[in-house]
């Protein structure tokens, strides 16, 4: 049961973004899902998925850590599934926690029992989906100069240069677990981002029943904008896109959702008159705070993201 003092909060993204809003979500309610995009095919996740017919495990896995319990118990195992080995050989660079997780869904058919497996041995606080029953690839097109060029693969479209034209899930339309639409139906609130915008964020929207769930939700919607968005940023991700071509292509991949609250970080304003009407055009409120860990980290601070999102749910720290 949930109530206000503890609210049910669906967080929606992948990678180290997600995981630092689960971190700050955490301090706020015990009643939390996370849907993590299943499309990765870099690092350990690549190589697993090359090998066996599984979901990519890296991002779920670093959802499941976020979340793990506050005890030595959690924290512990929590540390043990994060590490990763060095070595000359085959090991090198595999996460303990994706060896894991291949190992269950591996001998098992169902991935969510895996998942819900290993939350157990964590003690996790809430849950940890994927946005669909099935492992991803991700497609896109972009313009970059006058031509065209296709690419698939989260890692080589995260890194792609140019304007986006299209973005496509491989398979298309996937179906979505009934576990998530269910907790997207009960949320209260529900964030977005921060993480690689068109590898880990807009996936969502390309699942059709998570995206119908997604607008016809009451749920209010809090999207966590990037702090990497200037071409000067140094990322993994290429960067250039600001804040409001950010929220344009949200808005076009899910045209209806209502958009209540966005987050942005003080250095990333860009125009800011523009972006406060954008916006408001979408009938939400903009806040703008520091979020990140130090001057010029690409990184959102966790306790900086609590207080912020704490303000905007009226929350209290829980305990």
């Amino acid at each position: 049961m949930s109530s206000d003092s503890n609210p049910r909060v669906i967080c929606l993204g992948g990678g180290h973004g997600l995981a630092a809003t689960l971190s700050a979500v955490r301090k706020i309610t015990t009643e939390i899902t996370a849907i993590v995009t299943v499309a990765d095919n870099g690092g350990s996740s690549g190589r697993l998925r090359e090998e066996f017919p599984i979901f990519p495990p890296g991002d779920l896995r670093m959802a499941l850590a976020a979340l793990c319990g506050d005890d030595q118990w959690g924290r512990s195992w929590a540390d043990i599934l994060q590490y990763r080995f060095t070595s000359n050989g085959p090991l090198d660079g595999h996460a303990v926690g994706n060896l894991l997780l291949a190992a269950l869904w591996d001998r098992d058919v169902d991935p969510v029992d895996g998942l819900d497996r290993v939350a157990q041995l964590l003690k996790v606080v809430g849950r940890v989906l994927p946005m669909a029953s099935v492992p991803l690839d991700i497609e896109a097109t972009f313009d970059d100069a006058g031509a065209l060029h296709h690419v698939r693969g989260q890692v080589e479209v995260a890194t792609a240069h140019g304007k986006l034209k299209s973005l496509r899930l491989v398979p298309e339309n996937p179906t979505a677990l009934p576990a998530a639409l269910k907790a997207i139906q009960e949320a209260q609130w529900i964030t977005v981002g921060p993480g690689s915008w068109f590898s880990s964020v807009l996936p969502h929207f390309l699942v059709r029943e998570q995206l119908a769930a997604l607008e016809k939700s009451s749920a209010k919607k809090v999207i966590i904008l990037n702090l990497d968005s200037h071409p000067e940023a140094k990322a993994d991700e290429f960067a250039g896109y600001t804040p409001i071509e950010h929220l344009v292509m949200l808005r076009e991949y899910a045209p209806t959702m209502k958009i209540d609250h966005v987050l942005v970080d003080q250095y990333e304003l860009g125009d800011s008159q523009r972006l406060q009407l954008l916006v408001e055009s979408f009938g939400g409120v903009l806040h703008v705070a520091d979020l990140r860990k130090s001057p010029g980290s690409l990184h959102h601070d966790v306790e900086k993201l609590f207080s912020v999102l704490s303000h905007i749910m009226g929350q209290s720290l829980v305990g």
